[in-house]
């Protein structure tokens, strides 16, 4: 089916009125409860969906609540079908 090659996608989740309420706190300390919950959220999705050390998540993107990981096009797929995932993309590099 996929590639076995792991490639860095980008994955944007659905509406969470939980981020949604973090995010509206702009004070430092809401900031910062928001980046805790935001990474939380992305690793424990991850943990859920793939099997443990098949993929690397780079980083939590607060701003859109989003990520970057590591992962190849079967385990993409895998996370499309996540009810949480509203796209999933691989990143696309300008030459």
């Amino acid at each position: 089916m996929g590639s076995s090659a792991a490639d860095v996608y980008f994955v944007f989740m659905n509406f969470d009125p939980e981020y949604e309420r973090l995010q509206a706190d702009r004070t430092k300390q809401g900031a910062m409860e928001l980046d805790r919950y935001v990474s939380n959220k992305h690793d424990q999705l991850l943990a859920k969906m793939l099997g443990p050390n098949t993929y690397r998540k780079r980083s939590s993107l607060v701003i859109v609540d989003g990520f970057a990981v590591e992962i190849t096009d079967d385990q993409a797929a895998i996370l499309r079908s996540a009810k949480e995932v509203r796209v999933v993309e691989k990143n696309q590099e300008l030459v």
